[in-house]
């Protein structure tokens, strides 16, 4: 339909029509003539229908199971069609917009004719009049633009916006039906209460949908349309008055119009708004499970499988309506929340953080730490909040890690058995050591520490002669320190990259001596997930936190793993039981999860951090411990965490106990599975000079240290004895 047709079926003459048209679009223009040709070029020769992109709607994020745990969005709307609209809604929102929208062609001459009068008497736009195809165009330029600056071209009240606002708003009446624009525009509009679209106003205001809508709950909406803001119920009593006023207006237009009667429209004006406000959507800081919640949004940030470019993941991120089916585990999830807040208070300022992992798929089942989720009171540092992903790294919201500590040495450890060592194989170490030769990062440059001293850690191993097994069982550093440096640096630190190492904080390793000791800061969740690939027998998979995206189309689309086989089987079958002896042997004796597990403790020298991390066949988990204000100026000595006094941790002290609890939680319905046996005829045997004589020594000393203990427990069995005799001797009759 042309311009010129339209404006003889309003019953007004083609020149007459364009002499409207011009004095609303180009009322500077004095002469009727002039101004007629002017609207005809003008109205006739229309543009395309504006570029429409798809509305900003709410993304979604399911668990494991499919069930929802959080949403983030730009803007809270679910879009619907018109035929999930009550027909009340749809006539209350015409009736008080655009009351003859079924019958002109995008451009209502009586609404304009009122805007005319009021325009030139302000010498600009004063007054609207705008058809409700109009008030959609402007809808959808604000929508469609990137910048604060588009957007306020898009709502400036100048004329040239009006002209190219008219002209694409006909347009699209050439393009569709009164029914699609209709649909369009109740899903565009801001109603207020931060909700956009009819749906999703309807849900915030009511807590109802759009298709159950009432003739009050209709008219209280299409009222709030104009003035979103002035109206928004959730501001107080000013705010709902005017909405009801609003209503009112919207009910007595309808009534006028003839699609209610007045008995109707006064019956329902003298109703209650009956608001019954339903909490805004949360984003991440709502989700019960925060952490989780932030990782998948950063991720669809960084990664490129999400889009070829930032601006491109952003976009994308920003118009939402996705559906996103996550990794994460509910019942791992509780596990490790549970352990942590039974031994960390959200109070204090070390914090714990755990992340698991599971292994063959790199799937992320759990992200927990000890502080909530949100700022604190007042924006202070400190508290019981923080706004830091304390179990990832910085670039999915986390913070600059900890030092990783003596997980570290699991990656010499693979080194030295990918180079032939056996189980039994090792060297004397001295009770002091200075790196002070040997030394090669990856590009070859010599970065020996001469001035540097290393001993071993107090509880965690003396000098004298160590095997690869005793050496980590015990955690001995300068064994380590010496095996790093026979097995060569940089073998240690390509090892520790292939199986997905990098530093929480994005910077390159540090190629150093004490690199071994874990010198690099770390999250939990890149050592958890290197930590998986020795339970998945050496296949390394990225840590994946979205198997599938739903878009709004309902197109699915998979998220396979991205795996690889870093070390060869048998190496990680050899790592795993050497791992195995920590549980049996060493720094995490008598701590058990009641299955196969393997495992490293980590503490720094200092301590100026806590780790452990270990795994099952099923899953890996890293737990992390350090003060949130600065490991180096505050480490863990003589320190209260979670109401207990502690004269120093180590790993297996506190990172140790939360990793048992929580594995043992996240793993009660899964079966135990065994961990495959090591090659012996490739990695059994060896030799260690004096080793034997100094473990039989050690036995001897264990044993008369468990003689002592027995004497000393008769000892006191019998004073107690003694004491209860005494007292009953002494005791007066009655």
């Amino acid at each position: 339909m042309t311009v010129i047709k339209s404006v003889a079926g309003l019953g007004m003459a083609g020149a007459l029509g364009g002499v409207l048209a011009a004095a609303v679009v180009v009322p500077a223009v004095g002469g009727a003539g002039i101004a007629t040709r002017t609207a005809a070029s003008t109205l006739i020769d229309l543009p395309p229908a504006p570029r429409e992109e798809p509305l900003s709607q709410l993304t979604t994020l399911l668990d494991k199971n499919g069930k929802r745990f959080a949403q983030f969005y730009e803007a809270n709307r679910t879009t619907v069609p018109l035929s999930r609209v009550a027909p009340v809604m749809r006539r209350a929102i015409v009736a008080i917009e655009d009351a003859r929208f079924y019958e002109h062609a995008g451009l209502d001459f009586k609404g304009t004719l009122r805007a005319i009068i009021a325009n030139t008497q302000a010498g600009g736009i004063k007054q609207g009049g705008s058809s409700l195809t109009q008030q959609l165009v402007k809808n959808i330029l604000v929508e469609n633009a990137e910048s604060e600056k588009e957007r306020e071209a898009a709502r400036a009240p100048n004329i040239a916006r009006k002209i190219t606002e008219l002209r694409l708003a006909l347009a699209m009446e050439e393009k569709y039906r009164k029914d699609d624009i209709l649909e369009r525009y109740l899903n565009i509009a801001y109603f207020g209460a931060g909700a956009y679209g009819v749906e999703a106003a309807a849900r915030r205001f009511f807590s109802t949908t759009a298709d159950k809508l009432t003739l009050a709950q209709a008219a209280t909406l299409a009222g709030a349309v104009r003035l979103p803001y002035s109206t928004d119920p959730s501001l107080g009593r000013a705010q709902r008055a005017r909405l009801r006023e609003r209503r009112d207006t919207v009910l007595d237009r309808m009534a006028g119009l003839g699609m209610i009667s007045q008995a109707t429209a006064t019956a329902t004006k003298r109703a209650p708004l009956a608001i019954r406000l339903r909490p805004e959507p949360g984003g991440c800081a709502e989700s019960a499970y925060p952490y989780f919640c932030l990782y998948v949004q950063r991720e669809l940030l960084s990664n490129p499988v999400f889009g070829g470019t930032r601006a491109e993941r952003q976009r994308r991120m920003a118009r939402g309506g996705l559906v996103l089916k996550t990794t994460l585990d509910p019942v791992a999830q509780r596990a490790a929340e549970r352990a942590i807040a039974a031994r960390v208070s959200a109070a204090d300022t070390e914090v714990a953080a755990e992340a698991m992992v599971e292994p063959g798929s790199g799937r992320i089942r759990a992200l927990a730490a000890s502080k909530k989720f949100g700022r604190n009171a007042g924006d202070r540092d400190n508290g019981p909040h923080t706004t830091f992903n304390l179990a990832a790294d910085v670039r999915h919201g986390g913070g600059m890690g900890f030092q990783a500590g003596s997980t570290f040495k699991v990656f010499t450890l693979a080194t030295a058995l990918k180079q032939g060592w056996r189980f039994d194989q090792g060297f004397k170490t001295p009770g002091m050591f200075v790196p002070s030769e040997g030394y090669k990062n990856c590009a070859g440059k010599p970065v020996n520490a001469p001035t540097t001293k290393i001993y071993n850690a107090s509880g965690e191993g003396k000098g004298g002669p160590h095997s690869l097994s005793t050496g980590t069982w015990k955690s001995v550093n300068i064994f380590y320190m010496m095996l790093e440096r026979r097995v060569g640096l940089c073998n240690v630190v390509e090892t520790a990259r292939s199986l997905g190492v990098a530093r929480a904080d994005g910077a390159p390793l540090r190629e150093v001596p004490t690199f071994t000791l874990g010198v690099n800061e770390m999250d939990p969740l890149t050592v958890a997930g290197a930590f998986a690939a020795f339970a998945a027998r050496g296949r390394y998979c990225r840590p994946v936190a979205i198997v599938e995206i739903v878009d709004r189309e309902g197109l699915r689309t998979r998220v396979p793993p991205s795996c690889e086989q870093a070390l060869e089987r048998d190496v990680a079958d050899a790592v795993n039981h050497i791992l195995s002896g920590v549980f049996s042997q060493g720094t995490m004796k008598g701590q058990s999860i009641g299955r196969p597990a393997a495992g490293k403790t980590g503490t720094n020298n200092g301590y100026t951090s806590a780790w452990f991390a270990g795994y099952t066949p099923d899953l890996a988990a890293a737990v992390s411990l350090g003060d949130i204000r600065g490991s180096y100026r505050y480490p863990l000595r003589g320190v209260e965490i979670g109401g207990q006094s502690y004269g120093q941790v180590q790993g297996a002290s506190l990172p140790g106990p939360i990793w048992v609890a929580s594995m043992e939680a996240a793993l009660r319905d899964t079966r135990p599975t065994s961990f495959v046996h090591p090659d012996m005829s490739r990695f059994g045997g060896g030799h260690t000079p004096g080793l034997a004589e100094a473990l039989a020594a050690e036995k001897r000393a264990e044993q008369r240290e468990a003689s002592h203990r027995r004497h000393f427990r008769k000892l006191r069995d019998n004073y107690r004895q003694y004491y209860r005799w005494l007292s009953r001797r002494h005791r007066p009759d009655h």
